[in-house]
């Protein structure tokens, strides 16, 4: 039986604060030369449901390639899991992918800490994962889930940690590794990370994951500026701005921008902000690295990690790397 660990209706005091911070990250953002949005605020309820849709898009084979190796190499990741372990995913969503490993680790009561910022996906993976696992939902960010999950560690139990889907691919490169090495010292000597990685593939295969026919990707895109005037009181009109995905070569990396048609003006209230917007100007709103595979093994080396494994999809290049501690 699961232990519920968070209780999901907010106070009004935390409805409040997450407004505040809202309004304070926009603010900052739109004062910048290159416009940003964090790409967090992309993933309210409707921002999700639309993500998981492009999941499903035949542009966008990243999500499929990280469930095939997870499908094909569970047994092989499993067989390389010191005895007792424990299972933490950051970022699990509904945590689809992570039965495949659950089931293959098999233990007897093995504990499972979903981190995410959606309550609501957190009640659906405990729902579909509990015939697998303990599974203790955390609506919390990925560093203070792993605290509140490594407090709770068993003597003699190792930690699995599970970032999957190229995640760490939405890092600057510099965050990316600063952010390995607070995950480091979360852990200790034996922890075991296994982590996705979507690898560099030609120009064309990437944009077009990133701008699908359909208009799924713009729709999640625009839908960032429908958040801020949902929640924050903005007046952005949606259809003033197109969305825009750009290979950067030099960074490797795709970016998603949302560009505006004209020349205009957008009031936000709770930000107390007036912004204007030159004609085809942009506010950056995502990034999405991409990597090689010598890279992710100094990656490793460089934030306290040796490489245990790695499996590949051809289909869709992409890597699942397993690191231990050291």
């Amino acid at each position: 039986m699961s232990t519920q660990v968070f209780d999901w209706s907010k106070t009004r005091a935390e409805d409040n604060a997450a407004v505040r911070e809202f309004a304070s990250d926009v603010r900052t953002g739109l004062a910048k030369p290159q416009k940003e949005l964090h790409s967090k605020y992309l993933y309210d309820e409707l921002g999700s449901s639309l993500f998981e849709a492009i999941t499903h898009l035949p542009e966008y084979g990243l999500t499929r390639a990280d469930e095939r190796l997870l499908r094909r190499h569970a047994g092989d990741i499993a067989g390389l899991l010191p005895p007792r372990v424990a299972v933490v995913e950051l970022g699990s969503g509904v945590g689809q992918k992570t039965r495949h490993l659950l089931e293959a680790i098999g233990l007897t009561s093995l504990r499972y800490y979903p981190i995410d910022v959606s309550a609501d996906a957190l009640a659906r993976c405990e729902r579909d994962l509990s015939n697998v696992a303990e599974v203790h939902p955390l609506v919390q960010s990925y560093l203070d889930g792993m605290a509140y999950a490594t407090a709770e560690r068993h003597t003699g139990e190792a930690f699995l940690v599970l970032f999957l889907g190229s995640t760490i691919g939405n890092f600057e490169r510099k965050c990316a590794l600063e952010f390995l090495h607070d995950l480091r010292r979360a852990l200790l000597p034996g922890d075991m990370l296994l982590i996705g990685a979507d690898l560099v593939k030609e120009r064309d295969r990437m944009l077009v994951a990133y701008d699908d026919p359909t208009g799924v990707t713009g729709a999640f895109n625009l839908n960032l500026l429908g958040r801020i005037n949902r929640e924050l009181g903005g007046d952005f009109r949606l259809r003033h701005f197109e969305h825009q995905a750009r290979w950067n070569e030099e960074q490797r990396r795709i970016e998603m921008h949302l560009c505006s048609r004209l020349n205009q003006t957008a009031f936000i209230a709770q930000a107390d902000l007036t912004v204007s917007f030159r004609a085809g100007e942009t506010i950056w709103t995502e990034s999405s690295h991409k990597f090689h595979l010598p890279e992710l093994d100094r990656m490793a080396g460089q934030t306290g990690f040796g490489v245990e494994g790695q499996w590949i999809d051809r289909d869709w290049p992409f890597a699942e790397n397993l690191w231990t501690v050291r």
